[in-house]
């Protein structure tokens, strides 16, 4: 057992997935592979949305931030697990584990309440054009990000101070990181209040966006079937097509991760779960809203043109002189 005195020692050993640990090389090399597409293709994003006048929009803004916590996702956990895939022992010091998982739920929260936030900016746009442009100022969307940001850092606070008080019997984690229920199953305490505790504020935190995303999507749905032609319902529906996809993802999966009862069993399925949510999800996002996006398809083509014209510039005056 594990006293309080003596947690700040600890080294939990991350299991992560032992079907793989055969080829570590291969796995850290597929890991890395995916860990810059999604720092790229995320970091395009955030430089393309603030480069072009044209995407000077609150939902280009709300993109961009979006962009930034899909990286923060893939950041706080794959340089620690592409680390474990290279190192015999595969162990996490104690502080670094409750740090890993306070920023990997902050992010996650931060993501719910982004998803949140778009879809209203999304209602607005659709159901409330007129206003829309005096409604959503550029006050307005700097202060619903940073609320986004602030909300998902303060949230998830309290049940991971209570979790780093817990004390530990068994030190191996059966996660490629360290999320909360495979480091509570590790206490020799009785945590169902701490479980109770952690499962309301899921309970909260997910449905209570997703009720905010529901309700703007049954409203746009209802405002796109009144309008007259196929062709505006079409440009109507494409404006918020990539931001629902990306929602029935990311909330598919952590309604079933987190807001639902848990059992020893389940860790297995969590993992293949969390693969999905925390690593592919947020890699494959800037793909759907760039393939779904007509304005930013037409502003990589445009600033790809304008570097190749500012290229061949460059050579005629290299060669001319």
């Amino acid at each position: 057992m594990a006293s309080n005195n003596f947690t700040s020692e600890l080294e939990f050993h991350i299991l992560g997935f032992s079907s793989v640990l055969a080829t570590p090389f291969l796995s850290f090399f597929i890991l890395l592979v995916i860990y810059i597409f999604n720092v790229s293709g995320n970091s395009l994003i955030i430089v393309v949305t603030r480069m072009d006048y044209n995407l000077y929009k609150p939902m280009y803004f709300f993109l961009g931030s979006l962009a930034l916590v899909d990286m923060s996702f893939t950041t706080v956990t794959l340089p620690k697990l592409m680390e474990i895939f290279l190192n015999p022992q595969k162990t996490i010091c104690f502080v670094c584990c409750m740090m890993q998982m306070y920023f990997f739920l902050s992010v996650g929260v931060t993501e719910s309440f982004h998803l949140a936030a778009m879809s209203y900016d999304r209602y607005l746009a659709i159901c409330n054009s007129l206003q829309y442009n005096r409604i959503m100022t550029n006050r307005v969307c700097v202060f619903m990000v940073l609320g986004c940001w602030i909300s998902g850092f303060s949230s998830v606070l309290l049940p991971v101070i209570l979790i780093s008080r817990l004390q530990f019997c068994n030190l191996h984690i059966n996660h490629f990181f360290c999320d909360i229920s495979p480091v509570i199953q590790l206490s020799c305490c009785n945590t169902k209040n701490l479980e109770m505790f952690i499962f309301l504020t899921a309970f909260i935190v997910i449905l209570g966006t997703f009720s905010v995303i529901v309700f703007s999507y049954v409203k746009i749905v209802i405002s796109i079937l009144r309008i007259s032609t196929s062709s505006g319902k079409k440009k109507a529906f494409s404006t918020c097509i990539s931001h629902l996809i990306t929602f029935l993802i990311y909330y598919g999966t952590i309604i079933f991760m987190y807001v639902r009862p848990k059992s020893k069993s389940d860790l297995d399925i969590d993992k293949k779960t969390a693969v999905f949510y925390s690593i592919i999800s947020p890699t494959l996002n800037p793909l759907i809203y760039t393939l779904r996006n007509n304005e930013i398809k037409n502003s990589l083509k445009k600033n790809t043109y304008c570097t190749r014209e500012s290229e061949s510039v460059t050579d005629k005056i290299s060669v001319s002189t």
